[in-house]
């Protein structure tokens, strides 16, 4: 079965194909590992937060948060062996991104896939049956394997066997999964933590093997992409085969050509992470570091990773702190995920930067400034306060699952060139979970430090990144994959660094 619509691209040769059944099948598989990421950053949170876990693993911060009742309510969660349970996955995922890269170059992207899928559900089993802290945070290490793998290889996966013309919204159906992980994992735990015992908490962190098992058996089934078949093995028959297949038809020359030529330079690039330091690459060099750097430094990490804390922080009770984490992080994260994949392929993903970034930036100058103004160090909000911060929170969340939240995934996946593609996605992982580990590691420190501040600290990143996007991301919807090089040769600033590259030098300078 195949839906009858033609696929051309803006700025590049027409293509023909249509969106088949069988690529929509496959990329819903692929964007499931999103249910992973998701399901983590949903339950790290919460669990967290639940006083059972605290007493068993982090007494210390349990006494502190019971009683000292003079302690600032920034600073009652401020533990550097808590933030090391959240973090330590992080680190771990940082070093597997860089294996993987040799692991999708050699042996495929579904090769990746299965790697991530089978360590986080090895790791999630430890975590629902840990005894003592050390067994807990060697499980998260293996979620931070898994998720590594995973994240560097899915992204690539569905922007290689999207159609050009909807890239965008195929490859944000991954961010689209992790919303809902976070929504699912959200919910489990506000159901968990009522369970009477104190071992909720084993469920929500062992249920994690729900979406790893998913995502495993997935892989299996999964087709190798046209561009990993030429790359891999010059297997050319079979490889415009599969390129037939998803397109849903023959005539598939235009883009099988651009295929041919993207593998022939890329088989004569033996070291891509030397090669991507080469001024030709500096564009894509430069966004693969930064893009993931102005994810974590939007603020998500203030609503996702501890949002329970937050609410428990503006004095909601446990259940209604978790309660208040799923529909916020979870529920509105999704809708408005839905939006930006019906909006990316029609406005474009620098007028999703742009209001995305205006929206975050208003929700936390306004957050900021009611809790500098009503909160203070041992003092309570009022329900009117409370439930107006729970809107401004509704409101930025909205503006990253419209922006950062699926861009920051989708740009840096479809950017680079075959031949330092995966060495680039590597670097673009790598760099992400380097500096979600620094957040992770000192945002509860900075919320002692900062107190309101935080909101306007993050909010000045904000500022920058949207103006970085503005003047130096170009425009990328609708460019094939393998004809993006040529957005940055037309770029008012990067042609000034790259210049105008023919096939033919690219091919004499990859040797």
């Amino acid at each position: 079965m195949a839906v009858g619509l033609a696929i051309s691209s803006e700025g590049g040769q027409d293509y023909n194909g249509k969106i088949t059944s069988f690529v929509v099948l496959s990329c819903i598989v692929a964007a499931t590992g999103g249910l992973i990421f998701g399901y983590d950053l949903g339950i790290s949170g919460g669990v967290t937060s639940m006083e059972p876990f605290l007493e068993k693993f982090f007494p210390k911060v349990y006494r502190k948060m019971k009683e000292d009742t003079h302690i600032s309510n920034y600073c009652k969660f401020d533990s550097q062996l808590l933030t090391s349970f959240t973090s330590s996955l992080y680190i771990a995922g940082l070093i597997a991104s860089l294996f993987a890269s040799t692991v999708t170059k050699a042996f495929g992207r579904r090769a990746s896939i299965l790697v991530g899928g089978t360590a986080f559900l090895a790791g999630s089993a430890l975590g629902g049956a840990a005894l003592n802290i050390y067994m807990l945070i060697f499980g998260r290490v293996l979620l931070g394997v898994g998720i590594g793998f995973a994240n560097q290889a899915m992204p690539l996966y569905l922007s290689e066997m999207a159609p050009p013309r909807h890239r965008g919204a195929f490859n944000i159906g991954y961010e689209l999964c992790t919303a809902i992980g976070i929504l699912a994992a959200s919910l489990i735990n506000y159901g968990t933590q009522k369970i009477k015992g104190g071992w909720g908490w084993r469920i929500s962190l062992a249920m994690a093997a729900a979406p790893a098992l998913i995502l495993t058996l997935g892989a299996l089934f999964l087709p190798e992409t046209p561009n990993s078949i030429i790359q891999r093995s010059n297997d050319l028959q079979r490889a415009k085969q599969m390129l037939q297949r998803i397109r849903g038809t023959d005539d598939v020359e235009a883009e099988f050509d651009d295929l041919i030529k993207a593998s022939s330079i890329a088989k004569t690039v033996n070291h891509p992470f030397k090669k991507i330091i080469q001024r030709k690459y500096r564009p894509q060099l430069v966004m693969a570091i930064l893009i993931p750097f102005f994810l974590q430094v939007t603020g998500i990490n203030v609503i996702g990773f501890y949002a329970p804390v937050l609410f428990r922080t503006i004095k909601l009770s446990e259940s209604t702190s978790l309660l208040m984490s799923a529909v916020v992080t979870g529920g509105i994260g999704t809708l408005s995920t839905i939006i930006s994949m019906i909006l990316v392929d029609k406005l474009g993903r620098k007028v999703l930067f742009l209001v995305g970034g205006i929206q975050m930036l208003a929700a936390q100058v306004m957050i900021g400034s009611i809790m500098e103004n009503q909160l203070g160090d041992q003092g309570g909000f009022s329900k009117g306060n409370a439930y107006l911060i729970l809107v401004l929170i509704c409101v930025y969340v909205a503006g990253f699952a419209v922006s950062w939240g699926p861009l920051g995934f989708l740009v840096p996946s479809e950017i680079f060139p075959l031949e330092i593609r995966s060495a680039g996605q590597s670097i673009n992982v790598a760099v992400g979970f380097l500096f979600t580990f620094l957040i992770a590691q000192t945002f509860l420190a900075m919320l002692c430090h900062f107190k309101s501040g935080i909101f306007f600290f993050f909010g000045g990143w904000v500022v920058v990144m949207t103006t970085f996007v503005h003047f130096f991301l170009p425009e990328t919807k609708n460019v094939p994959i393998e004809q993006m090089d040529k957005v940055w040769g037309e770029h008012w600033f990067w042609k000034k660094i790259v210049g105008e590259i023919s096939e033919e030098s690219k091919i004499q300078e990859a040797i």
